[in-house]
């Protein structure tokens, strides 16, 4: 929410929302990066960690929300990006002088020219992970864009202050950290050889272990979350990352489950893939282990468009087959009211570097600028970057957005769903609700059922004193499913809890209506 009509978001934006975060029934707010930055990676390039982004706020205005959201019983966590700076950030500048500057080791520096540099290694963003300084005759290496060098953790002066940093934010009041690209910053070594995975030189590397424990013992001397963006880290490995008492972070972001299939511009979302990595990953992470539970992100198009068919039915029937799981679930914003994609016609409404990136590859290959623009928008991250619907005219800024409004407003926004006792909105109030009732949601063991359909989506929540069963059809289709017969036993009795269909019956044989999602106690 813009409160000052600049166009783009703000801290006072989100203090005028909290009543609304609070109707929705959430516990904390996850703030992407607010930092100081020339916003060459929309803020994940800090120039300054202890510095607000003028046009997001002051210091004053976050002390502020973080008050007012403590006053609604909702705790506040920050983005916290410390495998790369902003090139503008003062140690960067610094470390650019000479090879003798006492900041130079808080980076990564290795002998190049232009035309050789120390290795092939690719980065995320498209093209070598190191960029030539001649001044120094020296490059720098980066995982992501040329504006984001990696700070090199093995120099313990660099980790030093990082940990200061890290340690007055949780004395300024935040209630814990999202650890992006955590698992990036150890490194092989320069000569390592890549066979298939073009990230394995910098993804989970053996070593990161130390710093990881050196984090830990900072995170437990406060009350506070942590949740890890850890690439790499295996389901079984998350288990160790997570555990009460011997991992290093609360809860982890698993990065398999956004399994494409489709030709080129023409991706969905792979649903027979998206039920088995999660299911992997919850039958893994138990009994100790914990996730971080999405579908939507900052980074991924909208599920209710790659995994759904942008209706109400296919945002609630997602919401449940993911919310109800064991883990944190995560709601990023929009998600609740099933916004959707948004229908690019130019390559001036993109703001993600990467994609920008993309679009001028297609186009060097021989691509026409249209098909440039289908290729690089259909699965771009700016899809869910576009401003929140609040009402049917937009009411995010009385001013032009820093991007484009959806197209949908008229019939996607708070303000219709919220009279609406059907609206994904107020299903998602009903289903958080329902979470937070039983306690098998966060206890319980998670088992499949109807493992091998391709559509269908069915398992068992079951501790001591609840078992509950959850079946959600994931396609617009019918779909004729006849359930275990442990789940409709004539001896047993059976109350349905949710529903985002109306007349919904229980039986041995049932026809599920397109993305109908049934959530089941059994007495």
């Amino acid at each position: 929410m813009d409160s000052n009509d600049d166009g783009i978001g703000d801290l006072k934006g989100i203090q005028a929302k909290i009543p609304y975060l609070k109707e929705l029934g959430i516990d904390f707010i996850w703030l992407n990066p607010i930092y100081q930055s020339p916003n060459v990676d929309n803020g994940y390039d800090i120039s300054d960690y202890q510095a607000i982004n003028p046009e997001f706020g002051t210091l004053e205005d976050l002390k502020e929300l973080i008050q007012l959201a403590h006053n609604n019983q909702i705790k506040l966590i920050m983005d916290l990006v410390i495998n790369h700076t902003s090139d503008q950030h003062p140690w960067f500048l610094e470390s650019k002088k000479s090879k003798e500057n006492p900041y130079r080791d808080y980076y990564l520096w290795a002998d190049a020219s232009p035309e050789k540099m120390p290795n092939n290694w690719q980065s995320f963003f498209g093209g070598s992970t190191w960029t030539y300084d001649s001044s120094t005759k020296q490059a720098y290496f980066h995982v992501f864009a040329k504006e984001q060098p990696d700070l090199n953790w093995k120099n313990p002066a660099m980790r030093k202050d990082i940990y200061q940093m890290i340690r007055w934010w949780l004395d300024f009041g935040i209630d814990g950290f999202r650890l992006d690209a955590i698992s990036h910053i150890q490194k092989q070594p320069w000569d390592f050889k890549i066979t298939d995975n073009p990230w394995a030189p910098f993804m989970n590397v053996a070593g990161i272990e130390t710093y990881m424990a050196e984090l830990k013992e900072i995170f437990r001397s406060y009350n506070i979350m942590t949740v890890g963006e850890a690439s790499g880290v295996s389901s079984k490995s998350a288990a160790l990352w997570t555990d009460p008492e011997d991992g290093y972070i609360d809860m982890i972001f698993e990065l398999e489950h956004q399994v494409r299939t489709g030709e080129p511009g023409y991706e969905i979302g792979s649903l027979p893939d998206f039920k088995k990595v999660l299911s992997r990953w919850q039958k893994d992470l138990q009994p100790n282990g914990w996730n971080a539970l999405y579908i939507d992100n900052h980074d991924n198009p909208r599920s209710n468009s790659i995994f759904g068919n942008e209706t109400n039915e296919s945002a609630t029937a997602l919401a449940t087959a993911y919310l109800l799981l064991r883990g944190t679930p995560f709601i990023y914003q929009g998600q609740e009211l099933g916004m959707t994609n948004f229908p690019f016609e130019s390559i001036d409404e993109l703001r993600t570097t990467e994609s920008l990136q993309t679009y001028h590859d297609w186009l060097n290959k021989g691509l026409s600028q249209n098909e440039a623009l289908r290729l690089t928008t259909h699965w771009t991250r700016d899809h869910s970057r576009t401003p929140m619907h609040w009402t049917e005219l937009g009411g995010f800024s009385t001013n032009q957005p820093w991007m484009k409004l959806n197209t949908n407003t008229d019939r996607i926004n708070v303000a219709i769903q919220q009279a609406n006792p059907t609206s994904p909105f107020n299903y998602y109030k009903k289903l958080i609700t329902l979470r937070k009732s039983l306690p098998v949601f966060t206890s319980g063991s998670y088992q499949i059922a109807l493992a091998k359909h391709p559509s269908v989506w069915a398992y068992t929540r079951k501790d001591e004193t609840n078992e509950v069963f959850v079946l959600t059809n994931l396609s617009e289709k019918e779909q004729t499913v006849t359930l275990p017969n442990y789940w409709t036993n004539p001896n047993d009795s059976f109350e349905v809890l949710l529903t985002n269909y109306p007349n919904t019956t229980w039986q041995k044989k049932l026809i599920l209506r397109p993305y109908e999602a049934i959530v089941v106690k059994k007495h």
